[in-house]
């Protein structure tokens, strides 16, 4: 076993010991000299112990006293973990200082008090106020008496296709589309019609062609997973055409803190555009509230489909994504994931130089098109041999793998990647490393389970 396998071997036991509760938070580690001869190992390795502990976020080092187990510690993470690309989320390192101050005062009695109650789908009057201006952009400003809460983005998805798609009807949506919603649909007995695309987004005529259908799931802005965004003037044309056809939209927002100077498509078709947002890419997955601007002849019916559903937010949850809207805690953190988004583009564009890659420059992703003699499976393999798990490639519902055209004679299906914040190890191991191993032979690779996928194609239905 190599020094440097050796030094994070002794991390994962240490991190297991704080797992179960045999080192607790604030215990404090030995020196590092007693340490490493306890363990019969060098100084300079025990160094290296102490530091993977404090870069998996498990301890802490405090000039002239030592170092401790860190309280509030995130979950560890083993030395030989895969990097998940799969979940395209960023928390800052500025942020847990941020959030705290901004909700120590939620530890009072009284607060605590009010914030145990019942809330339910349309929140509080606070609640409504600060989240109408959150989403408030480029002119479009919600009515607060329309805004509902939602546990999360995801929940707000689900109660909406729950209000306005009854089960068996048809849902139209982006032919690739985010994910979850072919789990929600399949949950909620809904079909997928998937509506063709051009370098704008659906086409009009996809929608028309595609007729019945009780409502449409759009991503104007940053659409998943190819990260394109929607002109003002399909954004007219498709607003035009839900007043024509009296169809509803479900417009996910979720990455309209983003820089964008256009407004949503509800400011065009606020009769039949219901907003959802969330708090989970503004702030952190673990803060996150959902919410569902609706028109307002469908406020009651989201509403119940919301108490129903049990995908209401809870009141504490709600009373914190409160303070952080509130105090500018929310605001602050997210002019800096623009500048981070920002930065990631940058990095992603000198790593992947050279190679097939479409990218909002403000996007937490982008869409890589893979070089003969990839493919998907392949790729993936290679990328787990180099530390990165960009996610498995996605299949049709009739069970075949989905792909796009790319250079060269055979098809090439895209890759969905999201840069992670610069770091030696997760930058070097997706980029120029696999690159070099462009002429190896494709090893052949076999997906082992079901997964959720980073991409969602939806075939026709039979």
């Amino acid at each position: 076993m190599g020094a440097m396998d050796d030094y994070r071997k002794i991390a994962d036991v240490l991190a297991a010991q704080i797992a179960d509760g045999r080192l607790r938070a604030g215990d404090r580690l030995p020196p590092q000299r007693r340490f490493a001869r306890q363990h019969g190992i060098a100084g300079s390795t025990a160094a290296r112990v102490y530091g993977e502990l404090i870069r998996r976020g498990l301890a802490v080092g405090e000039v002239g006293r030592g170092t401790f187990i860190r309280a509030g510690r995130p979950p560890a993470e083993p030395a030989d973990a895969l990097v998940d690309l799969e979940l395209n989320f960023s928390v800052l390192p500025e942020q847990p200082a941020l959030v705290a101050a901004s909700l120590g005062g939620m530890l009072r009695p009284d607060v605590v008090e009010s914030a145990l109650r019942p809330a339910g789908a349309v929140g509080t009057a606070p609640a409504r106020e600060t989240a109408a201006r959150l989403l408030s952009r480029a002119g479009w400003a919600p009515n607060p008496g329309h805004v509902l809460f939602a546990g999360n983005g995801r929940q707000a998805i689900a109660a909406s296709v729950a209000a306005l798609v009854p089960p068996g009807e048809r849902l139209g949506v982006e032919a690739l589309t985010y994910p979850v919603v072919k789990g929600i649909a399949g949950r909620l007995g809904v079909t997928l019609v998937p509506l063709a695309m051009d370098e704008n987004g659906v086409t009009p005529e996809a929608i028309r062609s595609s007729r019945p259908l009780r409502a449409v799931y759009l991503q104007p802005r940053l659409r998943t997973p190819l990260g394109g965004t929607m002109p003002a003037r399909r954004r007219a044309e498709l607003a035009d055409l839900l007043h024509k056809l009296d169809l509803y939209a479900v417009e996910d927002a979720i990455y309209a803190f983003l820089p964008e100077d256009l407004p949503p498509l509800a400011d065009l078709a606020p009769e039949h555009v219901v907003v959802v947002d969330s708090l989970s890419k503004r702030l952190a997955p673990g803060l996150t509230t959902g919410f569902a601007v609706t028109p307002p002849l469908l406020t009651g019916r989201i509403a119940s489909a919301l108490r129903s559903g049990g995908w209401s937010a809870a009141r504490f949850a709600l009373e914190a994504a409160t303070r952080l809207l509130a105090d500018g805690t929310a605001e602050t953190v997210q002019r800096a994931k623009c500048q981070d988004a920002a930065a990631r583009q940058a990095l992603m564009r000198e790593r992947l130089a050279g190679f097939a890659v479409e990218a909002d420059p403000h996007a937490y992703h982008c869409w890589w098109r893979l070089p003969e003699p990839w493919r998907a499976e392949t790729f993936v393999a290679a990328a787990a041999r180099r530390g990165s798990a960009p996610g498995r490639p996605g299949r049709q519902p009739g069970g075949q793998p989905h792909h796009r055209a790319g250079r060269g004679r055979h098809p090439c299906p895209p890759v969905r990647r999201g840069p992670e914040r610069p770091r030696a190890r997760r930058v070097d191991a997706p980029g120029p490393h696999l690159a070099r191993e462009r002429g190896a032979r494709p090893r052949r690779f076999y997906p082992v389970g079901p997964r959720v996928h980073s991409v969602a194609r939806v075939g026709r239905p039979a």
